[in-house]
């Protein structure tokens, strides 16, 4: 295969769901079992995850599909809510400002779509009490209308059932975890429960990254209403390695299903990999001649984007040696930079958490002292507690609100944010366990008999100068 960019990104998909194609998306992905969680009648889902598990690509997916049943479904986006609930810091106006400002752009928006908007609808729909819904069923009509068919059966579908999916993307651009901001959003999430509530009709999905939801929930009582309507976005990496196959395999015009996918052992999954990657890791330590798949599977902090920033840099190290499938030495030669990546990226994602994420991260290096005697990243309880007591000696570490946090809170947010995973061995290997999402509001640390490992997505960004001891030392994720 020649891995230049274009086919590369064809045969992983974009990073950002947004750019990609529309029909090549809804080739390859993998509804899971989150997609019907969220798309359905109810009024108000609020999708929460960490940063790369797809919420944007499942929008992209559920706006399309919707459309093609004749759903009237609009994306609101951060440049369309810019101004709202700026100028003020009262809680309760920041809540009426949301619900005038949603309502005025799903009624914008709504008119534009069907080529309505007119000179004066505002005042209108200020004469409806700002309700979007009752506004847009008395103002469009049909027969006024000139519109391709399928924008026209769009609108009887309308004007016949009266309901609108308001899709709300992306609020995390420029989020800082200010107070500001969370007030922002707490009322943005208090207004939208108001409106569905008082619209019948209009169903909300947003998306909000689990840091953004933390700081909202743990800020203010009344987001405790909201609470059943979240869901936790999240996936197992035999998902997301079914995930893959499926992308590979529709990228060559196969049309295997998710169903069957997900009831393979992952050694079969591997058999749609074999036209782009090598079967077997040739290289050296724990990992010569495992299957690549385990390889893979360990690399990842289950967030399919991972596996598409690795895949993506191998591909490109294979089109720079002309190599026809991604090999060992084409994985070896981009590890670091991927760990740099995910390093930086998870400062980047908490920062707004923990503003001194990075001297807590930076500081699990292992000494030389545990490099030598190839104990730098696995730690029993006592030992984890014993490293994170040498780097408070630094410094002590408060969370965005100034709160001090003891060394219990800080393995606990260590391990909330996949930096730190449980490990145990077995006969087949390493079992991990990674922090349960829907979890995620407690700080509270859990001990339940498994010792702790830095995740292997960190090693090279922690340990560049010997890569070698890395492949000696890491142990990989059993089945």
């Amino acid at each position: 295969m020649d891995f230049e960019e274009y086919q590369l990104q064809r045969l992983f998909g974009h990073e950002a769901a947004e750019d990609e194609d529309p029909t090549r998306l809804r080739e390859y992905y993998f509804k899971g079992k989150t997609y019907s969680q969220v798309v359905n009648d109810l009024p108000l889902r609020i999708v929460v995850g960490h940063k790369g598990v797809g919420k944007s690509a499942l929008f992209q997916v559920a706006i399309n599909e919707e459309t093609l049943q004749n759903r009237l479904a609009l994306l609101i986006k951060p440049d369309d809510i810019v101004d709202i609930s700026e100028e003020t810091d009262d809680f309760l106006k920041m809540i009426r400002d949301w619900k005038t400002g949603i309502n005025e752009i799903i009624a914008k928006k709504a008119l534009t779509s069907f080529g309505m908007l007119h000179a004066g609808w505002r005042g209108k729909l200020n004469q409806y009490g700002g309700a979007a819904l009752d506004f847009l069923a008395s103002t469009i009509q049909q027969e006024k209308a000139d519109l391709s068919p399928t924008k026209q059966a769009i609108l009887r579908d309308f004007l016949k059932h009266q309901k609108i999916s308001v899709y709300i993307d992306d609020l995390d651009r420029g989020w800082q975890g200010r107070k500001h901001d969370i007030q922002r959003i707490s009322a943005l999430l208090n207004a939208i429960r108001d409106i569905s509530t008082e619209n019948r009709g209009i169903y909300f999905r947003i998306s909000l990254r689990s840091d953004v939801y933390y700081l909202a929930r743990t800020s203010d009582e009344s987001t405790d209403k909201t609470e059943g309507s979240v869901i936790w976005f999240s996936w197992s990496n035999h998902e997301i390695l079914a995930l893959l196959a499926k992308r590979v395999d529709s990228y060559f015009g196969g049309v295997v299903s998710e169903a069957q996918l997900l009831e393979m052992h992952q050694s079969q999954m591997m058999n749609y990999l074999q036209p782009i990657i090598e079967e077997k890791f040739s290289g050296n330590g724990h990992w010569r001649e495992a299957p690549m798949y385990r390889v893979l599977m360990s690399l990842i902090r289950k967030r399919p984007r991972d596996l598409v920033k690795l895949l993506t840099l191998a591909g490109r190290e294979a089109k720079s040696v002309n190599s026809e499938k991604i090999t060992t030495k084409n994985l070896e030669a981009v590890f670091e930079e991927y760990s740099q990546g995910r390093l930086q990226d998870t400062i980047n994602e908490y920062r707004s958490e923990l503003p001194a994420i990075e001297r807590l991260i930076l500081g699990m290096r292992p000494t030389k002292v545990q490099r030598k005697s190839g104990q730098g990243y696995v730690y029993t309880t006592d030992l984890l507690f014993k490293k994170i007591k040498g780097i408070e000696e630094q410094g002590k570490f408060r969370w965005i609100n100034n709160t001090l946090i003891d060394s219990q809170g800080l393995a606990a947010f260590l391990f909330k944010i996949n930096f730190i995973t449980a490990r145990k061995k077995t006969a087949t290997g390493i079992d991990r366990k990674y922090f349960e999402e829907n979890r995620y509001l407690s700080n509270k640390f859990v001990d339940f008999g498994y010792d702790w490992e830095v995740h292997p997505a960190y090693r090279w960004a922690l340990q560049p100068e010997d890569a070698m001891q890395i492949f000696n030392e890491l142990e990989l994720s059993s089945i």
